[in-house]
């Protein structure tokens, strides 16, 4: 692999988005009382989420993001924009960058398994407003940050290796 023979990080990409709206998820109840967790579901409110996870054999795993708030008002961008990109990018200290496009959704992508892990906490939150849901965003995503052997995981979880096959 000539990212690993040259000593280069390889870096994966995705971009996902929590809207107001909580995930399902389990929760405890009294015997023979299904607990039930009301939601308003109003508002349009939306947390678009970039992530990039750089890595390279015998260096510490990065998880680099920018995330924007959608509060749903007309003509305001859902998604990120062009400039949350090279926001991005530049965030991580690149100076050369090689794009491979892997398919959407893709099991090769460790940035799946960082949004996977980011979505798993707010699981029984019902966020009052997107600035709420925003800041739990950021709190899981740091948390994700700061534990590199959760990174690798997202490697290993993947199935791909990053060492130099031998000649």
């Amino acid at each position: 692999m000539l990212a690993a023979a040259t000593g280069a990080y390889i870096c994966f990409e995705d971009e996902a988005g929590q809207s107001l709206r909580p995930p399902k998820a389990r929760t405890r109840g009294r015997r023979g009382h299904t607990p039930v967790v009301r939601v308003s579901g109003k508002g349009s409110g939306r947390v678009p989420v970039a992530g990039l996870v750089c890595l390279r054999p015998d260096s510490r795993g990065r998880l680099f993001y920018r995330m924007r708030l959608h509060r749903g008002r007309k003509g305001e961008r859902r998604s990120m924009s062009e400039a949350g990109y090279a926001g991005l990018i530049t965030a991580a200290h690149r100076d050369w960058l090689t794009v491979v496009r892997l398919p959407c959704d893709s099991d090769l992508n460790p940035v799946e398994g960082a949004r996977a892990n980011m979505k798993n906490g707010p699981g029984n939150l019902a966020a009052r407003n997107a600035g709420q849901l925003a800041a739990v965003v950021r709190n899981r995503l740091r948390r994700i940050q700061y534990r590199p052997a959760l990174i690798d995981g997202f490697l290993a979880q993947t199935g791909l290796n990053l060492e130099p096959e031998p000649p």
